[in-house]
This record gives C-alpha cells, sequence and structure tokens, in this order.
C-alpha cells in the first residue's frame, strides 16, 4: 500500500470540513425556518421541502466523519463508501440545479397568477391585506397591476411616498381614503408604479440566489470526490521495493584484497 502526500489529505481534510461545516449551517437553517413556517396555513406545502433539508443536513455530517476517519485512519472501505455517496449527492444536486433553471420562467408566470387574483384589492383577505402593505413599504410601490388604482377608494398609508422616495410618485386622488391626511390643500403623494414587477424580480433573484449557492455546494462535493480518488489511488498504489539479491562471497566474506594490502604495507 502506497503512501498518500500529506498536501494532499491536508487539502481532503479541509474541503469535507468545509462541507460540515455547510451540513451544520443547512441544519440551522432548517430548524429556524421550520419554527417560523409552523404557525402558517401554507406549513402543509412546504413540508416535504423541509423534511428532505432535515435529511440531507443529517446525512451530510456523517459522511464527513466517515471521509475523515477513512483518510485519517487509510481505510479504503470508507474512502470508497465517501466517494460513492458523495458522486449520488452531487448529481443529486446538478438535477436540482436544472430543474431550477427550468422552472424558473414557470415560476413567475403562477406567482403572477396567484397575486392577480387577490384583485380587487379593496376587499382582500387580511393575510393578502398585510402581505401588500408589508411590500408595498419595502419595494415603495402601490397596488399590484394597475396602481394605485387597484385598490379603488381605500388606498392604504403603506403607499404614502417616503421623504426621499426612490421610486416615482404621483398625487393620490382628493376622493381617497388618504383625503384626510390633507394639509392646507396640499397634495399626498403615493407610489406611482405597481408592486408585482418588484415581487416578482425578488422572487427571481432569491431563485438565482439558490441556484448560486446549490451549483457553489455541488462543486465543493465534486472537489470532495476527486481529492478521494486521488487518495485511494496512492493507497493502492504498490511501492517499489529494491530486489534482495543473495550473494555466496558476500556470506563467506572475502577480505584477501584488504590483507593483501596490509601485508605490502
Amino acid at each position: 500500500m502506497g503512501k498518500v502526500n500529506v498536501c494532499l489529505k491536508r487539502s481532503y481534510i479541509i474541503v469535507i470540513c468545509l462541507i460540515a461545516i455547510l451540513g451544520a449551517l443547512m441544519l440551522a437553517f432548517t430548524l429556524l425556518s421550520h419554527g417560523l413556517l409552523h404557525e402558517e396555513d401554507e406549513i402543509e406545502s412546504t413540508l416535504p421541502v423541509i423534511h428532505g433539508m432535515y435529511v440531507l443536513s443529517i446525512i451530510t455530517p456523517i459522511l464527513t466523519i466517515i471521509g475523515l476517519y477513512g483518510a485519517c485512519k487509510e481505510k479504503k472501505w470508507a474512502l470508497m463508501m465517501f466517494a460513492v455517496v458523495m458522486i449520488l449527492g452531487s448529481l443529486f444536486w446538478i438535477t436540482c440545479d436544472i430543474l431550477l433553471l427550468a422552472l424558473r420562467p414557470m415560476v413567475a408566470e403562477v406567482q403572477k397568477s396567484d397575486y392577480l387574483q387577490l384583485l380587487p384589492l379593496n376587499n382582500p383577505s387580511e393575510v393578502a391585506t398585510d402581505r401588500m402593505k408589508a411590500a408595498q413599504i419595502e419595494f415603495q410601490c402601490c397596488g399590484l397591476d394597475q396602481g394605485y388604482l387597484d385598490w379603488g377608494y381605500n388606498i392604504p398609508e403603506s403607499c404614502l411616498c417616503t421623504k426621499e422616495p426612490t421610486n416615482p410618485c404621483v398625487a393620490a386622488p382628493r376622493n381617497s381614503s388618504l383625503s384626510e391626511h390633507l394639509v392646507d390643500d396640499q397634495h399626498i403623494m403615493i407610489y406611482k408604479e405597481s408592486c408585482l414587477p418588484y415581487m416578482t424580480a425578488h422572487m427571481m433573484m432569491i431563485i438565482d440566489s439558490a441556484m448560486g449557492i446549490i451549483l457553489g455546494v455541488t462543486l465543493l462535493w465534486v472537489l470532495s470526490v476527486v481529492l478521494c480518488i486521488l487518495i485511494l489511488c496512492r493507497l493502492n498504489k504498490k511501492e517499489d521495493i529494491p530486489v534482495v539479491v543473495y550473494s555466496p562471497e558476500a556470506k563467506a566474506g572475502n577480505h584477501s584484497p584488504l590483507t593483501d594490502a596490509v601485508e605490502n604495507a
């Protein structure tokens, strides 16, 4: 069994330690997300995703322990198990990235369709109203599709422009519910643009970020597999042992030349 290069072994250990840290962070994020979504109405639809994240975040540290044991003790079975499972995991991450890329346009259309069902906004549910008000404050917009017209007469205060708005503003209709805020017959300024484009762009940014994270995790997993295979190749390589040749002269001892030299002296 050949010797493993020290730099190769240390590089492998560093990579799998990073993978273990990512697994721990994934577990913490999963626990936090599960706790925040526990009282939400959509918890049933997100449970399969949460359970999958639990499985991945628990399996990952176990694999890294097996890989670390195999590298430190130079156990081939542990390294082979680590390599096989990590290859399957890498294929899983690549599949997830491809699916997200393929579903990206569909997600935008589905989100747009779901939000447009809330129209008109003057009579939505309380949950939808709170969500829209939060989006209007965050993105500095008003309404969903037609701007403040989507609210009809009851334009919420979340549509009011801030002192230094980043998005354009227009004067609110004088017959709206905001007319009670009129001071000295001045115009009430509200955001001009609708929120749906901003909300869609925000969702696309989340998907793109998820794809980037998955790609980074995949590259890290592939790197660990490459290093693991290199270690296995070094362990399988046979060392060149010099051949020992038996010589009768060496056993008997042939010192006559040295003796003659001493006598001649």
